[in-house]
């Protein structure tokens, strides 16, 4: 057998041989390749032999539904089945036996050896990546933010091994999934809100939606000054409030202006209406500051944790998330809630590099994977094409077509959310006479305070649109007023 694979010395290593052997010894006694299926990848094995040994077992079983010794080595053509035996001067027929002859405990035992085959190969992939690192960082002419970017894509993609195959328990019958559901109905009827995830903390939308969603993505689009951020950062805020742990990844706003939003926010429930914009210009007279440090001291208490950086890709969201929540489980707390501002400014992989709607089909699926690990709620902020500012006043509602590169985003999406302001654009109109004038005017101000809440897609729920309160200058989103 090979005692260097590339620049990794095995026998300095710990590279325990007799994991991979164990492995394939069951597999092909059993010739029960589905017991591996989507777990262990050909990639997992480090010894070559036993890595095209692996290979040859998926394609006997892909062909004959199994991956019995005798199927597996009549994979190998006769020239390929010569040439390793001659490199492990041993027959390959003979080695293929020995696999099978020596497994320990079978097909039982991969519960235990399949785990500690991928920590193997994990752990000498992480070793190999880090000679590589050490010996391009000699390089004067290197480029640190491109080493630290192939780094982090390398290393994810080992994370990304690792949550796949230590994921635990994955099937389960229907009346176990029932009594999970029922489970968290329970929970829902002792809180006494009535709903199965994270409140918004907006009495309709709670209603609609049963809540934020464990392990699921909300998409929420708008075009600009429509309230994305102002709303995204409102939901977190009052997941926090609720005792939810949260993350805000901002891409495009800095943490300081995240936080004159908030102060803003939570003041405007304390009757204190002090406009954002008069924060960043210093506008605020003694008495509003008092009470907005006063708010200060209520932001406090809140778990919500920020990440401001431009240009992140998947993998360096993977890396920020999974470093918040190392954070937030210091102070006894565990993210449930992310929201991400937003979709459209994360930084793409070389892998699909300027084929956008391949891009965005990454982007998508990599926050929805996110999702699902953690089990959090992901809500994506996402902006809207501006195609809708083409279309006539009264057909400028969202609708999914208006989703940039809309197909994988909304196929990943379990919810879908679109924001509308009709007063912005009302605000921005002139009427054509005095008469469509005082007529705008009387309009502008009946809706001067009105977000539609537009439910576009949702795979449990009702499609339905929500009138909510919105003061887009104080960034305060509430429940609508009832007649």
């Amino acid at each position: 057998m090979n005692q260097r694979i590339g620049s990794i010395d095995l026998t300095k290593c710990g590279f325990v041989i007799e994991l991979e052997q164990e492995v394939l010894g069951a597999l092909l006694v059993s010739g029960q390749h589905s017991v591996v299926r989507g777990t262990v990848r050909a990639e997992h094995f480090i010894e070559p032999l036993h890595r095209r040994i692996y290979e040859m077992i998926e394609t006997a079983a892909d062909r004959y539904k199994s991956a019995r010794l005798d199927l597996v080595f009549k994979m190998f053509s006769p020239e390929e089945a010569k040439a390793w035996s001659d490199q492990i001067k041993n027959p390959l027929s003979s080695y293929l036996a020995g696999l099978a002859s020596n497994t320990v405990r079978g097909v039982a035992g991969l519960k235990d050896s399949v785990p500690n085959l991928i920590q193997q190969w994990a752990r000498i992939t992480v070793g190999a990546e880090a000679e590589r690192i050490a010996l391009a960082s000699s390089d004067p002419g290197i480029d640190p933010v491109e080493l630290i970017r192939s780094a982090t894509r390398s290393l994810d993609d080992v994370a990304a091994g690792l949550r796949g195959g230590g994921r635990g328990k994955t099937r389960f019958s229907l009346s176990e999934a029932a009594d999970t559901a029922l489970d968290e109905v329970q929970e829902a009827m002792n809180r006494g809100h009535g709903i199965t995830g994270i409140t918004w903390g907006l009495a309709d939308v709670n209603a609609a939606t049963g809540g934020l969603q464990r392990g699921e993505m909300v998409v929420l689009g708008a075009r600009p000054s429509m309230g994305k951020t102002a709303v995204g950062l409102g939901i977190g805020i009052k997941a926090a409030r609720s005792g939810a742990g949260v993350g805000f990844i901002s891409l495009e706003m800095g943490s300081n202006r995240l936080a004159m939003r908030a102060l803003t926010d939570i003041a405007y429930d304390w009757n204190l209406r002090v406009p954002y914009s008069d924060l960043i210009t210093g506008k605020v007279g003694p008495k509003d500051f008092e009470g907005i440090c006063a708010a200060k001291q209520d932001l406090n208490s809140l778990p919500l944790w920020i990440e401001e950086q431009s240009g992140l890709s998947i993998s360096d969201l993977r890396v920020k998330v999974e470093r918040m929540q190392d954070v937030a489980e210091r102070s006894g707390k565990k993210i449930e809630v992310l929201i991400v501002d937003y979709l459209g400014l994360i930084a793409a992989s070389s892998r699909y590099a300027g084929n956008r709607t391949a891009e965005v089909t990454e982007i998508s699926a990599g926050l929805r994977q996110i999702a699902r690990e953690h089990n959090l709620a992901m809500v994506a902020l996402s902006q809207l094409s501006r195609g809708v500012e083409g279309r006539a006043l009264h057909e400028r509602r969202p609708t999914l077509s208006d989703l940039r590169d809309s197909g994988s985003i909304e196929q990943d999406a379990d919810t879908v959310i679109f924001l509308f302001r009709e007063a912005y654009y009302l605000a921005k109109e002139k009427g054509k006479d005095p008469d469509a004038e005082a007529d705008r005017m009387d309009r502008l101000i009946a809706c001067q305070n009105k977000l539609e809440f537009i439910i576009a897609k949702q795979r449990n729920g009702p499609v339905k649109t929500i009138d909510l309160y919105i003061d887009i200058a104080c960034s305060a989103v509430r429940n609508a007023a009832r007649s």
